[in-house]
């Protein structure tokens, strides 16, 4: 059997341990031939592809990024991409896909296998832990040490000079990064967005530990969240091919209005990509790799249209459109029943 691998979207610390695992596993025990496509859904369209083989994937276990190469192309969104991408398929003999993508390329995965009839499992990756079919994704984990350790660092800095630290974080549409970081870091307050907050409500905040002798102060960020209407204004920007704002800046208008309303002096560090770049934890190497075994397992059953994913430590099979169904967001109890516990 010719199998195919792509991934698409933001990379992600474990991407290559996934990969590794599928090759691994393919080539071994099944005699399978692999094949990646580059640049996700843009390689496949554009019949771009790479080998791949246990030696190929030798050393890859805890390189960070992705050796394939991603991007945000919507097979959907391009002229004949949909029928392109199904004769290169048919060019090359692929027999089956492993598609490893978060919300938009388990999206486009479900349509091609529903609509199109193409036999694709799927791999949930996203670094914001918000597809709701599996517990955990990888690399979120490496993503909160990361963005702990920075929180953690930031504190000694901003003790130094009585400064208000604000700290962007990722986080489009759920705030798990900068919940369990801000959890882990000590943050003042931890802004997501589920929450939608009110700067009036920070800058008290930051007054009354200023007031108890506390000058200084680190504020967590999710770059999706939202002041409450009418309380704080933001610019419109740009969308990508599946139609997201391209975010990014949150704590610069937030630094600016803190420093402003309280007079405190008010510094910004946005994390960005350094959250996704780098060595993922052991945690998340032993995730990419069950969820790559488990991947290669369900191309032989005929599992096709289904993608794996954690529940209670074991790693199960779902339907795509599950995944890609509901977005799953911070859990209210631990936001504020934990984390406003220790806020201001």
């Amino acid at each position: 059997m010719l199998v195919g691998l792509l991934t698409g979207g933001g990379d992600c610390p474990g991407l290559n341990a996934v990969i590794r695992a599928v090759v691994r596993k393919g080539e071994r025990h099944y005699g399978d031939d692999l094949v990646g496509f580059c640049d996700g859904w843009r390689g496949a369209i554009e019949g771009r592809t790479m080998p791949l083989d246990i030696e190929t994937m030798r050393g890859t276990l805890p390189r960070g990024g992705t050796v394939l190469g991603s991007s945000r192309t919507n097979p959907f969104k391009v002229d004949d991409g949909v029928q392109r991408l199904k004769a290169s398929f048919a060019d090359l003999g692929v027999d089956a896909l492993v598609a490893i993508g978060g919300e938009d390329t388990l999206g486009v995965a479900n349509r091609l296998h529903h609509e199109e009839g193409v036999p694709v499992v799927g791999v949930p990756k996203t670094i914001d832990n918000d597809l709701s079919a599996t517990e955990v994704t990888f690399g979120f984990h490496t993503a909160v040490q990361i963005a702990t350790d920075a929180i953690d660092r930031l504190h000694t800095t901003a003790e130094s000079h009585n400064r208000v630290m604000v700290v962007e974080i990722m986080g489009r549409h759920a705030g798990h990064i900068a919940t369990y970081a801000g959890i882990a870091g000590g943050a003042t307050a931890i802004l997501i967005p589920e929450e939608p907050f009110d700067i009036d409500k920070v800058c008290e905040a930051l007054t009354r530990r200023h007031e108890r002798g506390r000058y200084a102060s680190i504020v967590v960020v999710a770059e999706g969240a939202q002041p409450t209407e009418g309380s704080l204004a933001l610019k419109d920007t740009e969308v990508d091919e599946f139609g997201h704002v391209k975010l990014g800046g949150i704590a610069n208008v937030l630094a600016d209005e803190i420093e402003e309303r309280t007079g405190y002096e008010t510094r910004v560090t946005i994390l960005g990509h350094v959250q996704r770049g780098g060595t993922p934890t052991a945690y998340d190497r032993v995730l990419s790799t069950r969820f790559g075994i488990a991947a290669i397992d369900a191309v032989h059953d005929g599992a096709f249209g289904s993608m794996v994913a954690l529940r209670a430590d074991r790693i199960v099979r779902v339907p795509l459109a599950e995944a890609v169904g509901e977005l799953k967001t911070v859990d209210p109890e631990l936001y504020h029943g934990v984390a406003e516990v220790f806020f201001g």
